[in-house]
């Protein structure tokens, strides 16, 4: 048994416990650690657990996650909520986002290996912790710092999930998300590499469900996002059990369901000047914005080959070929719950 599942199983009383998952040591004897939040209700319940941090500059779901959990009344709750503010803490003290000693990305590691790299073991301890644990889990992301965008979730479809996709969009929509977009495994996601790695889709495997909230861009705190968030968590919490379900929350009806995305890249290098707003709804031809170069004169104009929703917009003016400009809805349909 885990150490938070001690703790939660612990039933002497309504707690709040705080600890680290031991995961090995620096050459200087420091320790590799996962930090650990766990409220242990009054009554016994329902799990929610909020994974705050996969890679080292998405802050935004690390706040919402810990301000949450540190405002809930345990003698109030039949359940529990659990915070692990970190999944990869030599990335979160450099601010980048893969861990500095093995240059793995986190997200496209997991389950792990208890035997493997500095991130293939904190992947390890940390789907230890969770199986058997978690009753739903939230994987919080931002996009990088070079972008703005409006909160938005991702999901993935896996056969052992015990939701039908239809009932995860209804937990997804307590989030009141500008999209929530469709991620097919098997295909190419936002960025190359391993899209089964995810936490989430390890703990869709493993019979958990499990989504993906974007709070914003990375390496900066953004209170409307993460007091989004917080609403978010409160709601899912009262739909698991966890918190009195409150009489006057209005809940969302519809949600847009994105099915297609892609990014739209320079082809030259310059000076980037947006001329719209992250999570805009727009028809073909519009222009998001045009770069310069370094005489001034016009360089290149980014536009929509056809409708879009501008999931994240580059808020970086330096732009090299082949960078991207933005992240962008191309299929989507509005989701009746």
């Amino acid at each position: 048994m885990g150490l938070i599942k001690d703790f939660l199983t612990d039933r002497s009383a309504a707690a709040i416990g705080q600890g680290v998952i031991s995961v090995g040591t620096m050459s200087s004897g420091m320790e590799i650690a996962l930090p650990y939040l766990a409220v242990r209700g009054a009554k016994p319940g329902k799990t929610l657990w909020l994974h705050g941090q996969v890679h080292g500059d998405e802050i935004n779901g690390m706040l919402a996650a810990l301000r949450f959990a540190r405002g809930l009344d345990p003698a109030s709750m039949s359940g529990n909520v659990v915070v692990t503010p970190t999944g990869n803490p030599h990335a979160l003290d450099l601010r980048r986002k893969r861990n500095p000693y093995d240059d793995l990305d986190l997200d496209q590691t997991y389950p792990g290996n208890a035997n493997g790299l500095i991130s293939e073991r904190l992947a390890h301890a940390l789907i230890q912790e969770i199986k058997g644990t978690a009753d739903l889990l939230i994987n919080l992301h931002t996009m990088n710092a070079l972008f703005d965008s409006r909160v938005y979730a991702v999901y993935k479809v896996h056969p052992d999930s015990p939701l039908p996709e239809d009932q995860l969009l209804r937990l997804i929509s307590l989030f009141e998300p500008n999209v929530a977009c469709r991620m097919d495994v098997g295909g190419k996601g936002e960025l190359p590499g391993n899209i089964a790695g995810a936490l989430d889709y390890q703990c869709l495997a493993m019979g958990i469900p499990a989504f993906m909230l974007e709070l914003g861009g990375g390496s900066r705190y953004e209170a409307g996002n993460v007091a989004q968030a917080e609403l978010g968590f409160a709601r899912l919490a009262a739909q698991m059990g966890i918190l009195p379900v409150r009489a006057d929350d209005a809940l969302p009806t519809t949600i847009r369901r994105v099915t297609k995305r892609g990014w739209l890249t320079f082809a030259q290098g310059g000076l980037f000047v947006p001329a719209v707003e992250a999570g805009e709804t727009l028809p073909a031809s519009s222009v998001l914005g045009a770069s310069i170069d370094l005489y001034g004169n016009p360089r290149e104009t980014i536009q929509l080959a056809q409708d879009g929703i501008v999931i994240g917009l580059r808020r970086d003016p330096v732009v090299h070929t082949g960078e991207r400009a933005a992240f962008v809805a191309q299929q989507w349909d509005e989701v009746s719950l």
